[in-house]
């Protein structure tokens, strides 16, 4: 049995709960492998891990808030490992509580007893100015662009650059996604991705079309697409609703928008969401983050499509309280 350990190290608590687990999971048998939330916090950290995971994972705990979390869905990518998240971090609304101790937490996770939540997956897809249009209409002329493949990416990563035990990457690139510099047009996203004024802060100009339906043209900073398990996150702060994580579809929020006739907009599971830049000149280039990370281009965005994984994650969760009851204690204060 393989199991990895993803632990906060700027959270002492955290770290010495990673060493009293380590150690029961070794008197079981089970020899973990540990990773440093530091290492996790950039797609290049996360693929040298990766490049040094075993084939087959059986799970993954982690010891951290929401954010760790985040960072090891994306370290995971597709493999399809449960997730049991212990909350070492600030709200940790993606986490369980150790109230009753890790071990005894652990060892139900072990034991096949805690609860498989199914959390879905966004999928982003993303067209720059001079490329093929991915779904294949109104292409554009793909000029000198070649699409990257993930294993083409991950074999210009060099596994010495961060080891599981915790090397930390630079800190400048903390944060920071460049695998779309290196060419990759395809990203995954828990909770959500954001559309946002790039650098010079000029409001953007969109169109919305969902599953080739046009909704809307907008002007203002932006625009939020998130899952249910994002509801509580950034698109809750833009104004959207609170979703109930067994919803499959999706939420678009715009982000201050320059009109009183903008709405958040609920879809279907089998939708796609189509987001189309019209005015693609510097002075109103768009932004891309997904998870809070940063997505830089070497050219501007001209089309993104955001649509539900067929590939959910699983997080493991112990029996507690429901969904409406930590709403009603997080933010509402009941």
């Amino acid at each position: 049995m393989h199991i990895l350990v993803v632990r906060n190290n700027s959270n002492p608590q955290a770290v010495d709960a990673s060493l009293l687990l380590t150690a029961y999971l070794t008197e079981q048998g089970i020899a973990p492998l540990v990773a440093d939330s530091a290492s996790l916090g950039n797609d290049q950290g996360r693929a040298a891990i990766r490049a040094q995971l075993p084939a087959s994972l059986d799970m993954a705990i982690v010891l951290g808030g929401d954010g760790t979390v985040l960072h090891t869905v994306h370290l995971l990518n597709d493999r399809q490992v449960p997730i049991l998240p212990v909350n070492f971090g600030r709200l940790g609304f993606l986490s369980n509580a150790d109230d009753g101790g890790l071990v005894p937490l652990v060892a139900e996770a072990l034991a096949g007893e805690l609860v498989a939540e199914r959390r879905s997956l966004l999928t982003i897809d993303v067209a720059c100015e001079g490329e093929a249009d991915p779904y294949g209409e109104g292409e554009q002329a793909p000029g000198d662009f070649q699409e990257l493949t993930e294993e083409a990416y991950a074999a210009t990563i060099d596994p010495d650059a961060a080891f599981v035990g915790g090397t930390m990457m630079p800190p400048d690139k903390f944060g920071v996604n460049l695998r779309g510099m290196a060419g990759i047009r395809r990203f995954i996203a828990l909770n959500e991705i954001a559309i946002t004024r790039g650098a010079l802060g000029r409001i953007i100009e969109l169109s919305l079309d969902i599953s080739g339906t046009h909704v809307a043209r907008m002007r203002g900073d932006g625009l939020v697409v998130s899952t249910a398990t994002g509801s509580t996150a950034y698109a809750l702060s833009a104004g959207g609703p609170l979703i109930s994580p067994r919803f499959g579809g999706m939420v678009a929020v715009p982000l201050a928008p320059h009109t009183l006739r903008s709405r958040a907009i609920v879809t279907d599971t089998s939708d796609i969401i189509e987001v189309t830049f019209d005015d693609t000149e510097d002075y109103r280039d768009a932004t891309l983050f997904v998870d809070g990370e940063i997505v830089p281009f070497e050219r501007s965005l001209a089309k993104v499509y955001v649509s539900v994984s067929p590939h959910p994650v699983t997080l493991l969760r112990a029996d507690g309280a429901s969904f409406y009851e930590r709403i009603s204690r997080d933010f509402f204060g009941e």
